[in-house]
Formats: structure tokens, C-alpha cells, sequence
């Protein structure tokens, strides 16, 4: 029986995650058109449709809300800790799945294609960030987080260790998940900055 021809949003649905697959296997340098469109069962026409470069098909990926990561959402579970682990939580599920496995070679290679990654950063990275740095700051105004601790140095401290240990284990279990946050956030968050510590001796 012949396949199906697919159109419209299920003809680009099947690209993008073929985009997002071949880059998870691979890298940037080798991600290309032909190999996306063998991947996608289609014909190279329908991606220099509607992407210019490869780099273009790689953002619009990475983006969507299906195929991709989508818009950033707060959990508003009602609690700091509950908060830091919904997100880190799916920040940890997210890379072992496609689309997370695909910000590794970007991440690795950053120095090689500065300004992509620039772009995941300011499109994937920054409004979950951002999502963080949300949550302390309803946290500070519950008197949960200390009001100094808001700071996007600080709200990138458990998305970066959940990076770092999934790049050394190949996944992120959620018990590490919860160390990292019942471990480091929390106190870091909570614990009296160095500045406001009493000096010794007085």
C-alpha cells in the first residue's frame, strides 16, 4: 500500500523532528537539508520552501510547541522547593528526549557557531531562565527566598548543574534532581548572603 503524501502541518511536523533527530545523532556541521529530507520521507524542495538555512530549520525546531520546546510555562505549585523541582524536573526529562538531545551539540560546539547558539540561547535557554528567576522572586515576596538571591546569576545555577550532569551521566535521575535543589539552591537561596553575615568578632 503507497504511503500517504503528507501536507501542510504534518508534512512540517515530520521535518522538524527529523531535523532535531538527525541533529541529536550528529552535529550542526553535519545536519543538511538531504539528510533531514531522506529522514523525513520527503523531497529536499519542501524544506528550501520554507527555510532558507539549515540554521533556520534548526531555531524553528527547537521552538515549536510540539516538535520543540515551546513557551515557557511556571509550575506554580505554591512552594520554592516544589517550583525548582517542576522545573528542573522537566528540564531533566526534556534532555533524554529529542529536542533536549539536540541542545547538546549547540551547547558543545557554542564556540564553533557563536551566533546560533546566541539565538538558543535568547529563544530556548534564557525564558526558562527566566522562568527561575520568576519563581525566587514570588518566592522572595513569600519570605521563602532572601529578596538578594533574585539575581539571573543565580537563576542560572540549577539548569546549568542539571546540564552538567546529564553531558558527564547521559541522564539526569530525579533523585539528582532533587539533591541539586535540596542541596545547593535552597540553601543558597535561603542562607544569609556573605554580606550579611555578622564579620567574626564583633
Amino acid at each position: 500500500m503507497a504511503e500517504t503524501r503528507r501536507r501542510g502541518d504534518a508534512l512540517v511536523r515530520a521535518i522538524l523532528e527529523a531535523a532535531l533527530a538527525e541533529l541529536a545523532e550528529t552535529s550542526f556541521e553535519e545536519l543538511s537539508f538531504e539528510k533531514v529530507a531522506a529522514r523525513a520521507r520527503t523531497g529536499k524542495a519542501a524544506l528550501y520552501r520554507r527555510w532558507a538555512t539549515p540554521e533556520d530549520l534548526v531555531l524553528a525546531a527547537l521552538t515549536d510547541p510540539d516538535a520543540g520546546f515551546g513557551e515557557a510555562r511556571p509550575p506554580q505549585t505554591g512552594t520554592l522547593r516544589g517550583d525548582l523541582l517542576a522545573l528542573l524536573g522537566g528540564l531533566a526529562r526534556v534532555l533524554d528526549e529529542p529536542h533536549g538531545r539536540a541542545l547538546r551539540p549547540l551547547v558543545t560546539q557554542r564556540e564553533r557557531h557563536p551566533g546560533l547558539f546566541a539565538r538558543v540561547r535568547d529563544l530556548v535557554l534564557r525564558p526558562r531562565q527566566e522562568l527561575i528567576l520568576g519563581v525566587l522572586a514570588d518566592a522572595a515576596e513569600r519570605a521563602e527566598a532572601r529578596a538578594s538571591a533574585v539575581t539571573a546569576r543565580i537563576a542560572a545555577v540549577g539548569p546549568r548543574l542539571v546540564l552538567v550532569e546529564h553531558m558527564e551521566a547521559g541522564t539526569v535521575t530525579a533523585a539528582e534532581v532533587t539533591a541539586i535543589v535540596d542541596e545547593v539552591l535552597l540553601p543558597l537561596v535561603t542562607s544569609p548572603a556573605p554580606a550579611d553575615e555578622p564579620t567574626p568578632g564583633r
